[in-house]
């Protein structure tokens, strides 16, 4: 590789907004045949420079080669004649059109009047064959799954012969054989010689797939080190400045008394099928101080049990008691009256009001305490917000900020921020380090710790096994709508511990060694 000239090459590249330097002479190379892992914390530049790449941002300074040509990417369409396509984490694809229609949208083979269709869908079929895909040119997109909506947007990048592909976070929807399919596709890409620039979260992901990785920081560029001679501490050190030995510590916890108590929940029907039965008739309970780690493949009813237990889906039966007292939970409004608070999977679809500003969305909650008679009191809802800026350290430049101008991580904590301010007895938080930097990571795990000393009952739901692992007093399994396994921390913890829970996840384990409700 090192004889060969860059296909891309960054040089000197720096972009400021108001108040904030966001990249401060930032370089980045991509050779032809590589894939090449662009890490960094939330807010370290990383969306500024691919914006700049691919046209929605203009540089202030500095210069991009293509080839070994200098160029000046005027807008997105412009970035995609030049080669250069990015796949956003948030897919950009029109659901009501077809397969055929989205790939080829803009470049339609036709007449001078009429879309050639037969045309048009013999090409989509050379596409998805050589991706080896099994998808129909005239499907909807609106009904294929996300890891399928992807293929259609690696589809389109190869439509327009790119000569690099921006894949930001594009495995955060998928399952592992999705994963590994999608990695499978970028291995043949890479060995047609195309460059691909991957960014994650997920560091076993960039290990597992990337040549060589370039680190950010702070707006500025660190180094390149290459996949095969470094490693996972080195590259932490990199990202956030100081040695980070691990990703996940575990905190003493003292448990006290029961303060959530579920028996015998049942749900039925799905969007798609609406007579699967969903939870099959599951309990369990949380104690005062104890942060409780719900693993499970995805599908597998995690999400469906905090959505029945928080009121926002309808359950069929079952009973829920907050402090040995029968409470009634048909709404989230119900909810938040007993004593819950829920942090959901998806921040940006079900917990944030992006075009709102981080304050507004911080008092979402607690309008009762922020305002009088209908009005908002400003003061008092930039008080109340103000003291979460400092206990969890949300990097905004000012309170009115959008929320969609922070960062993941920075987003995350502002929707903790609402449940705070509410004192809940019970948090049940659904994926609540997803999508966001290993520095975020830890204080958002430091903070699930402190809440859990200051008497906070914690239901987490996680999709990442080490996460459960180390950061739960005591771990459920769920399978298949069903609790299956039960597990203390320490023993999780110890050799073996992961494998049994992995066993109880796919369902090998034997349910009646592994589960005795209490």
């Amino acid at each position: 590789m090192s004889d060969q000239q860059p296909i891309l090459k960054m040089e000197g590249i720096s972009k400021r907004f108001p108040g904030v330097q966001a990249l401060n002479e930032v370089q980045l190379e991509v050779m032809p045949g590589e894939i090449l892992g662009l890490l960094g914390e939330n807010g370290a530049g990383k969306s500024t420079l691919m914006k700049i790449l691919s046209g929605v941002y203009r540089k202030d300074t500095g210069r991009i080669l293509l080839g070994g040509q200098p160029i000046e990417v005027n807008n997105p369409h412009h970035a995609q004649t030049l080669g250069i396509t990015i796949i956003h984490q948030e897919l950009n694809l029109m659901p009501n059109l077809t397969v055929a229609e989205n790939v080829f949208i803009g470049r339609e083979p036709n007449t001078a009047t009429f879309v050639q269709w037969r045309a048009l869908h013999r090409q989509t079929r050379e596409l998805m064959e050589r991706l080896g895909i099994n998808l129909s040119p005239s499907a909807l997109v609106r009904n294929l799954s996300v890891a399928e909506q992807q293929m259609v947007e690696i589809a389109r990048a190869l439509s327009v012969k790119s000569q690099v592909i921006i894949m930001d976070e594009p495995t955060s929807a998928l399952t592992e054989n999705e994963v590994e399919h999608l990695f499978s596709i970028m291995r043949d890409l890479r060995a047609h010689g195309l460059g691909i620039i991957f960014i994650s979260h997920r560091m076993d992901e960039v290990f597992a797939i990337c040549d060589r990785i370039s680190v950010l920081r702070d707006g500025e560029y660190v180094g390149t080190v290459v996949t095969a001679q470094t490693n996972r501490d080195e590259i932490i050190r990199m990202m956030v400045g100081r040695a980070v030995s691990e990703f996940f510590g575990h905190g003493e916890s003292h448990p006290g008394e029961v303060v959530l108590e579920a028996r015998d929940i049942r749900k039925t029907g799905t969007a798609d099928d609406p007579t699967k039965q969903v939870l099959k008739g599951v309990s369990l309970n949380i104690r005062r101080g104890e942060i409780v780690g719900l693993a499970g493949l995805v599908g597998s009813g995690r999400t469906d049990l905090a959505r029945c237990l928080f009121g926002v889906d309808p359950r069929d039966s079952g009973d829920i008691s907050i402090n040995g007292q029968a409470v009634t939970i048909r709404t989230p409004r119900d909810a938040i009256r007993a004593g819950l608070g829920m942090v959901p999977e998806d921040r940006k679809l079900q917990a944030l009001f992006l075009a709102m500003s981080v304050e507004a969305n911080a008092s979402m909650a607690s309008l009762g305490d922020v305002a009088r008679m209908g009005f908002v009191n400003g003061r008092r809802e930039r008080q109340m917000f103000g003291g979460y800026v400092d206990k969890l350290n949300i990097r905004l430049a000012r309170y009115d900020q959008r929320a969609l101008d922070l960062s993941g991580g920075n987003q995350q904590k502002v929707v903790i921020s609402r449940w705070l301010a509410l004192k809940p007895q019970i948090l049940i938080m659904d994926e609540p380090t997803r999508g966001i930097d290993v520095g975020a990571k830890a204080e958002v795990h430091a903070l699930i710790r402190q809440l859990a000393q200051e008497g906070v009952a914690i239901l987490m739901i996680s999709s990442e096994l080490p996460e459960v692992l180390a950061m739960s007093d005591r771990i459920l399994v769920m399978h298949e709508g069903e609790l299956i396994g039960e597990l203390s921390g320490a023993d999780a913890r110890a050799r073996g511990g992961a494998e049994r829970v992995g066993a109880m996840m796919t369902g090998e384990a034997d349910r009646a060694a592994t589960y005795s409700a209490h």
